[in-house]
């Protein structure tokens, strides 16, 4: 039976290869070698690249966030989540939102220039001066949820702490309370942490306020907040931006929905323009554009 090779014998058949064939250039070609090679870069944009230089800085800009974005999280991005948005009779757009374990749907009014995203929540729900019947008021019942807390007054983003406790004190059994006000209604209650559920998507821990008390109110909707703070709707999904589109109606309650989608991609999205916000206040929840 015939033998393979030694290893040694193939590393030196290996060697003299090699040898051979770095012998075959001149010492001239190996001179006249090139030590580098340069290959231009052209920038890729998703629409053409802007002849305003302040533009074109933020195009490029934004290219960079979403090369980090793909070097970070790979080319799979969670989807948009799309949600039906309805136009009421009292001029506002309200959305499907279900909380709890098993998911109790509601409708919540779409406010970009509140905070926090909060439903009546008791069936002893009080309507102070109100235009509706407490009554006809649909609520979210906790009793129900298997995946509900109440959020503590001691927890760190509880922005109103213990009002009712010592300020060195422990064990303060307060929950974490809030009083809304809204143009010259208002409202009061208490947070809750619960799982917010979309067809594609589960949020978990997401804060929500239990509504107890409502004053000069209008409407029977809970509210989804979308302005700037860690309470609002789209914060807390951790989209980077949000579209919508309003249908036309005469402020009736029609069924013919439109969409609101949430998505969680960094730049630009093909097909769209753009315009800029203006620097808000530190302490407005507000939008504002140009």
């Amino acid at each position: 039976m015939a033998s393979s090779p030694s290893p040694s014998f193939l590393l030196l058949s290996l060697f003299t290869l090699f040898s051979l064939l770095f012998s075959a250039y001149s010492s001239e070609e190996i001179e006249n070698t090139p030590l580098t090679i340069t290959l231009p870069l052209t920038p890729k944009f998703a629409r053409e690249p802007s002849t305003d230089p302040v533009v074109f800085l933020q195009q490029l800009a934004s290219a960079s966030k979403s090369r980090a974005h793909l070097l970070k999280y790979g080319k799979t991005s969670p989807p948009p989540l799309k949600t039906p948005l309805y136009p009421m009779e009292y001029g506002g757009h309200t959305i499907p939102l279900s909380f709890g374990t098993p998911p109790q749907k509601l409708s919540y009014l779409v406010d970009t220039g509140s905070t926090v995203v909060w439903t009546p929540c008791t069936t002893h729900y009080q309507c102070i001066n109100c235009t509706i019947s407490a009554k006809d008021v649909p609520f979210f019942e906790p009793q129900l949820s298997t995946s509900l807390t109440n959020l503590s007054c001691k927890n760190p983003i509880c922005n109103t702490g213990c009002l009712r406790c010592k300020a060195n004190s422990k064990n303060c059994p307060q929950v974490c309370t809030y009083y809304l006000q809204y143009g010259t209604g208002a409202k009061a209650g208490y947070y809750l942490l619960e799982d917010l559920h979309f067809p594609e998507k589960t949020i978990r821990n997401f804060i929500v306020g239990c509504t107890t008390i409502g004053l000069r109110e209008t409407y029977i909707d809970g509210m989804a907040g979308f302005g700037h703070s860690m309470y609002s709707l789209p914060v807390q999904m951790r989209v980077k931006k949000f579209a919508y589109c309003l249908n036309s109606h005469y402020f009736d309650n029609t069924r013919n929905s439109s969409r609101l989608i949430f998505d969680y991609i960094d730049g630009d999205t093909i097909g769209l323009s753009y315009t800029p916000f203006l620097k808000n206040p530190p302490d407005s929840p507000d939008y504002i554009i140009t």
